[in-house]
């Protein structure tokens, strides 16, 4: 009997139970790795233990979605983003100045709030944010992208500014795998354009963006409409793909005319969110000049 109860338990051991500070969640790997790591900051948000700190859930959760729940990826990309704003330092890129004849009027953040901005906080569905890249502006191809470590910083300056607005340090409503309301329309307008897919300083700005945005920012777009495209502007699709994973792909849309562009709004808790664009993007709104905010420059 007793040779028989020893063999029952080595064959159906006892499963380990974890130890009070072992990770039992796939949040709960993700904040051991962040712990662990030197840099304790993602996207304004200094990471605590994200069963009690809903911003902190909030960031986690989005590296879990990313790689739809696996947590070995997820625990890679979020490993590399520390390593990445770490080097960078994004919220000092923020402060920085930029050269006014190299990058004014190329990028704004809008904000659109349903009232007021307090009921934002309990209700984050309640505002939609923005960046408008305006490469239409571009003066110069080789001052804007020449020097390509200058347009990064300018272009995650401006990453920054946007998810800023979106308040995570103050966030209270927690995502899961089907609800996440922090999220950032992105356009980018190719109007009276002069470059092209020949440009190899332009090719190099836009596959280093893609890069590090695809690591650094992951669910964090909403949508991505691109305005006054040109047909030979389709290398840029050709780029995502080599970096962009598929379900990200489906939130692209081309449109050859950027007046268009306010008819795609209606599905919001903003009310007449198309409205509130500027005029040239089909809106009754004031220019992105007026009603938007860019990185500093001097």
């Amino acid at each position: 009997m007793a040779e028989a109860q020893a063999q029952a338990t080595t064959e159906n051991p006892k499963p380990e139970v974890p130890k009070p500070d072992e990770p039992t969640t796939p949040i709960q790997e993700l904040w051991a790795t962040a712990k662990s790591h030197s840099h304790p900051e993602i996207w304004g948000v200094t990471l605590a233990d994200p069963a009690t700190h809903v911003p902190s859930q909030i960031v986690l959760q989005k590296y879990l979605n990313a790689n739809d729940g696996d947590v070995i990826k997820a625990r890679d990309q979020l490993t590399k983003t520390l390593d990445w704003r770490a080097k960078l330092q994004p919220l000092e890129l923020i402060k920085k100045s930029y050269n006014k004849a190299k990058f004014e009027g190329l990028g704004y953040v809008t904000k659109y709030v349903s009232s007021d901005e307090k009921s934002t906080q309990d209700d984050p569905e309640s505002r939609e944010i923005f960046t408008w890249n305006i490469y239409g502006g571009v003066k110069s191809i080789e001052e804007t992208f020449g020097k390509l470590d200058e347009f990064i910083d300018w272009r995650v300056a401006l990453m920054e500014l946007a998810v800023q607005e979106l308040s995570l340090p103050t966030a209270t409503k927690p995502v899961t795998a089907d609800f996440d309301p922090y999220k950032i329309f992105q356009v980018h307008d190719y109007k009276s354009i002069s470059f092209l897919r020949q440009s190899p300083s332009v090719k190099a700005a836009s596959t280093e963006t893609i890069r590090v945005f695809a690591t650094a920012y992951p669910e964090l777009l909403k949508e991505k409409f691109f305005v006054n495209v040109p047909v030979i502007m389709g290398f840029m699709y050709g780029i995502m793909k080599m970096f962009v994973a598929p379900k990200t792909i489906k939130k692209f849309h081309p449109m050859s005319n950027g007046g268009n562009l306010a008819k795609e709004f209606a599905d919001t808790k903003v009310p007449g969110l198309g409205e509130k664009l500027p005029t040239e993007y089909g809106g009754k709104g004031a220019d992105l000049k007026a009603q938007g905010k860019e990185p500093l420059i001097e």
